[in-house]
C-alpha cells in the first residue's frame, strides 16, 4: 500500500450477511493488511451483528457499528463515513459484503488514489471491466442506468452506480454529507455528482464484478424508481450551470 495514503478504513454495510462475513473480512485482511474494517450492521435478524462482534473481538483491525434497523445502503455508508472521519482515517472505502467486489482488486484502487485522484471507482463498464454470472437483463439495466445518468447529468463517469470505491477523507468533507438523502444505487450517483461538481478528480479502474453466490440481492423496483426520478431532478437543477459552461467554451 502507498504510504502517502495514510490510514485506510474499509466500510462493509451488512444486512443478513452472516454467511458472507468471514469470507469478505478474511479476504480484505489478506489483500490490504494495514487497512481497518468497519462492519456497519443494520440490526440483521440473522445474527450478522453477533458474528461481526466475534470477528472484532479476535482482530483489532475490525470494528463494528451497530445501527438500530434497516435504513438503506446510503444511510449505512453515511454513518460509516462519519465514524471513520471522527476516528481520523484518511481514506474511506466502500465495498459490498457479498463478495461481488473482489478485495484483491482494492490495492489497484488505492494506487490510483495515491497518484492524485480524489475518488476512485471500481468500474464494470470501462475497457477491461466485466461482470460474471449476471443475466442479460441485469446487465442491460445497469448499462442503461449508467448511460441515463451520464446523459442527464452530463458527467463523464461510465459506472456512477458502482459501489466499490475509495474516497479521500478530504473529498467527503468537501462534498458535504449533511443533506444526502438518496439511498440504494442512487446514493452512489449522488456522491459521484457531488465530487465532480466540487471540481475534484474522479478516476475509474476496471474491475471484475462477480454476482453473489450466497444470500439475497438487495436490488428492488423501489431502488430503480428512486434512481430514475432523483437523477432527473439533479439533471434539471444542474442544467443552468451546464449551459453557462458551454457558452464560456465557445
Amino acid at each position: 500500500m502507498e504510504p502517502s495514503l495514510g490510514r485506510v478504513l474499509v466500510i462493509v454495510p451488512t444486512y443478513n450477511e452472516r454467511e458472507n462475513l468471514p469470507m469478505i473480512t478474511g479476504r480484505l485482511r489478506a489483500a490490504v493488511p494495514d487497512a481497518h474494517i468497519l462492519i456497519a450492521d443494520d440490526a440483521s435478524p440473522d445474527g450478522t451483528g453477533e458474528a461481526a462482534d466475534a470477528l472484532a473481538a479476535a482482530d483489532d483491525h475490525i470494528h463494528v457499528l451497530h445501527r438500530p434497523g434497516k435504513q438503506g445502503l446510503g444511510a449505512a455508508y453515511i454513518a460509516g463515513f462519519r465514524w471513520g472521519l471522527a476516528q481520523g482515517y484518511d481514506v474511506l472505502v466502500e465495498i459490498d459484503a457479498d463478495g461481488s467486489h473482489q478485495p484483491e482488486e482494492l490495492p489497484r484502487l488505492l494506487e490510483v488514489l495515491a497518484r492524485g485522484a480524489d475518488l476512485v471507482i471500481g468500474s464494470r463498464w470501462v475497457p477491461g471491466g466485466k461482470v460474471v454470472n449476471w443475466p442479460w437483463t441485469r446487465e442491460l439495466l445497469s448499462r442503461g442506468a449508467n448511460t441515463y445518468a451520464r446523459i442527464v447529468l452530463g458527467i463523464p463517469v461510465r459506472d456512477s452506480t458502482a459501489g466499490f470505491r475509495a474516497y479521500r477523507a478530504a473529498t467527503l468533507e468537501k462534498i458535504g454529507l449533511d443533506d444526502v438523502q438518496s439511498q440504494g444505487y442512487c446514493f452512489q450517483v449522488d456522491l459521484t455528482l457531488r465530487t465532480i461538481r466540487s471540481g475534484l478528480r474522479v478516476r475509474e479502474v476496471p474491475i471484475t464484478f462477480v454476482e453473489r453466490t450466497a444470500g439475497a440481492s438487495k436490488m428492488s423496483r423501489t431502488i430503480v424508481f428512486e434512481a430514475l426520478w432523483r437523477i432527473a431532478a439533479w439533471g434539471i437543477a444542474g442544467l443552468p450551470d451546464r449551459l453557462r459552461r458551454r457558452r464560456h467554451r465557445r
